[in-house]
């Protein structure tokens, strides 16, 4: 199996929106492809979390544009790509975590299913995209609890209104894919939409509620225990900057042979390097050091699968991706990044350091 990278030529003053800009994954891509020579445009409501990944690495100031929009606002979504008339688009804006779709489930469907829907009118007049990848989530097949990992043709589901809120989205960009941009059509319209399905991710800049590493840096910092919720479940973790590499090579795949690439896709770690939260935690104590210690919390919870893991071996053999990274190391890059944020250095160079080290490994 030939090992495929990622292309920092092909990005070269290429016109790239990326909606969800603001966001954890949405920052990371974003100073990847300014650092390629991307020309990159954000769309996104102001960063979820204080602090921010986007405001502590400055990741506007690589911008071309940085747009304060909802996704939700049809027109006004709409007037703005089609007046910035990207070439590629990477579809990243959401409502991302599980526990706040069980507050406000409107909201959630709202943005993760008719944002999707505005973003595909968008680009229906839009005459210079040729790219688009629909970022979801490993959450949106129907979890039987398996022991192998899910296929891309695996029946979509979701137990809670995130994840089938991103199975519905999954359902959307196949649904408009078949009727407006069917690749058999493709040198007639000339677009081609895919959607990326990746794993837990971990990585320095995450400061969001209800995630498992910046809840671990939060009890760090006070000198708190760790309070797990599910410590025995099972989830695909990977540094963030491994599905990122995926994005941007199934971008270029995309936009070089559209008509075979138009599909679903999955983005994961090695069958082989799948830990559980109590694993992960307790890894995370020892690289941070102090006092904190693992604790299981007491009372009812809200669901969450016990076991998901992916199937990889799609993206691996048609597009030559594949992980560069073990878990462990992923957390050892992480603490390296939350560490150096808490001593004052400029994270933005010290974030592109990562990517450049990231890019080194896969050679990309």
């Amino acid at each position: 199996m030939k090992r495929a990278a990622v292309d920092p030529h092909f990005w070269r003053n290429k016109k790239v929106l990326v909606t969800g800009h603001t966001g954890f994954k949405g920052s990371w891509l974003c100073l990847w492809l300014a650092q390629m020579g991307a020309k990159v445009t954000g769309v996104a409501l102001p960063a979820p979390t204080k602090p921010s990944l986007f405001s502590i690495a400055n990741v506007e100031d690589v911008l071309a544009r940085s747009i304060m929009l909802d996704i939700r606002a049809r027109e006004k979504l709409i007037r703005t790509i089609r007046k910035e008339r990207p070439q590629i688009l990477f579809h990243m804006a959401a409502q991302p975590l599980v526990r706040d779709s069980y507050k406000d489930p409107v909201a959630t469907y709202e943005t993760n299913v008719t944002g999707t829907i505005n973003v595909f009118e968008a680009v229906r007049v839009t005459s210079d995209t040729r790219a688009v990848v629909n970022v979801t989530t490993d959450k949106c097949y129907e979890n039987l609890e398996c022991r192998r990992g899910y296929r891309e043709t695996d029946p979509l589901g979701g137990y809670d209104p995130y994840s089938s809120s991103k199975a519905c989205s999954e359902i959307v960009t196949a649904a408009y894919r078949r009727s407006f941009f069917h690749p058999d059509e493709y040198k007639r319209h000339g677009v081609a939409i895919a959607s990326a399905r990746a794993g837990n991710v971990i990585g320095g800049g995450d400061w969001a509620r209800d995630r498992l590493v910046p809840d671990c840096i939060r009890a760090f910092k006070k000198g708190e225990d760790i309070v797990l919720r599910h410590p025995r479940a099972v989830r695909p973790w990977q540094h963030v900057l491994e599905p990122i590499s995926g994005y941007l090579m199934l971008a270029e795949k995309l936009f070089n042979d559209g008509e075979r690439f138009s599909s679903a896709w999955n983005f994961g770690p090695e069958h082989k390097d799948i830990w559980s939260v109590g694993e992960i935690a307790k890894v995370l104590c020892s690289l941070w050091g102090g006092s904190s210690r693992v604790k299981i919390a007491s009372g009812r919870h809200v669901h969450e699968a016990d076991l998901l893991m992916l199937d990889i071996s799609k993206a691996k053999k048609q597009l030559g991706w594949v992980p560069q990274l073990l878990v462990r190391d992923a957390l050892r890059i992480s603490m390296d990044w939350y560490r150096v944020s808490v001593e004052g250095a400029d994270m933005r160079e010290f974030s592109l350091q990562q990517i450049s080290d990231f890019r080194k490994r896969g050679k990309g």
